[in-house]
């Protein structure tokens, strides 16, 4: 009989250990973990790099109360851009198309320019506040709920037919902004035209506590409906034989993008393409479409990408106030890549 083996027990093998850590960097855990950790990181560096006073004194703490405001503006701006596309994209069953493609960005340059045609260029500085803004969201709402209302009402409801009518009121308020700007003067324009690109650094540290506090209530309406959202994402017939009211929670879906993106708008203006970048990148980390990983993600990736590129622009390039227009060009670059590709195949 063969005496038994004493001693320590053998060491994993190479293939043992590298397919545990296959196993933990290719959890969601680890992942979500990382894209916080990178956002933390990022926020951090807004907060405290190149700062010139003295680290612990009063004026060093003064300084990074006043970056406080970039860094509450990126984070509500992420997570509205962020959940609105990917809860848009569940109702829709599209991912190609974006929030914007209802016309809510051309209906605020439309808001715009009318208050420069008619009443001249001082009345956007005169009525800067939060009234403005909370008004500029109401409409935005009110719109947005009565088209969904009026295409949703009686048996022709059809959400293609929402995408198309959405289309053409954008057409159709791009044209009647581009009409009023063509008649503004040179220093009229020059004024709107600066407000129509969002801004990232001249937003209202004052307008922060009210985003904040909306994106908390649609955040927890969405996250309380998460499973619901999986069953909607299966389809109209599928959703109705499962027992979810299909119509209801598109259109009350619908009504909570057209909050996150007013409210986006409204703080930062337009973004048109920044959504559909981080949906993508999220797609791809998570590989599933279960909104209770797509959810936290979309948000923390959303959060990284725009902090981490606020960073690099205001102290690597010292051109903080292009960050959003390099976005909508990088993501107007990926949006085309990723539909010519879907159309070669």
């Amino acid at each position: 009989m063969a005496a038994p083996v004493t001693g320590p027990p053998p060491s994993p093998t190479p293939l043992a250990a590298g397919s545990r850590w296959r196993a933990v960097t290719g959890s969601y855990a680890f992942r979500l973990s990382a894209v916080s950790a990178v956002a933390v990181a990022a926020a951090i560096g807004i907060l405290v790099y190149g700062n010139p006073a003295e680290p612990g004194t009063r004026g060093f703490w003064i300084i990074v109360e006043s970056r406080f405001a970039s860094v509450g503006t990126i984070l509500v701006v992420a997570f509205c851009h962020g959940i609105a596309t990917v809860i848009f994209h569940t109702v829709t069953n599209n991912r190609i198309l974006t929030p914007s493609i209802l016309g809510f960005d051309a209906l605020y340059r439309v808001i715009q320019t009318a208050l420069v045609f008619f009443f001249g260029a001082g009345t956007l500085a005169a009525t800067d506040g939060l009234g403005k803004v909370a008004l500029q969201s109401l409409i935005m709402i009110a719109f947005a709920s009565l088209l969904y209302g009026w295409l949703f009402t009686g048996t022709r409801a059809s959400l293609h037919l929402l995408l198309l009518v959405g289309v053409v009121l954008g057409m159709g308020f791009g044209s009647l902004s581009t009409f009023m700007q063509r008649l503004l003067t040179p220093s009229e324009f020059d004024i709107l035209t600066a407000r129509l690109f969002g801004n990232i650094s001249a937003s209202d540290s004052s307008y922060l506590p009210w985003g904040a506090l909306v994106c908390v209530a649609v955040g927890a309406v969405v996250w309380r409906r998460r499973y619901v959202l999986d069953v909607v994402a299966l389809g109209r017939e599928t959703a109705t034989s499962l027992g979810v009211r299909h119509q209801r929670e598109v259109m009350l879906t619908l009504v909570l993008v057209a909050v996150l993106v007013s409210v986006s708008t409204s703080l930062v203006g337009p973004m048109t393409f920044f959504g559909f970048v981080v949906a993508m990148l999220t797609y791809q980390v998570v590989g599933t479409s279960a909104h209770s990983r797509t959810l936290p993600m979309v948000v923390a990736v959303a959060a990284a990408t725009l902090l981490l590129a606020y960073f690099v622009l205001r102290h690597v390039f010292y051109a903080a106030g292009l960050i959003s227009v390099i976005i909508e060009f990088c993501g107007g670059l990926i949006f085309l890549v990723y539909l010519l590709r879907k159309g070669l195949r």
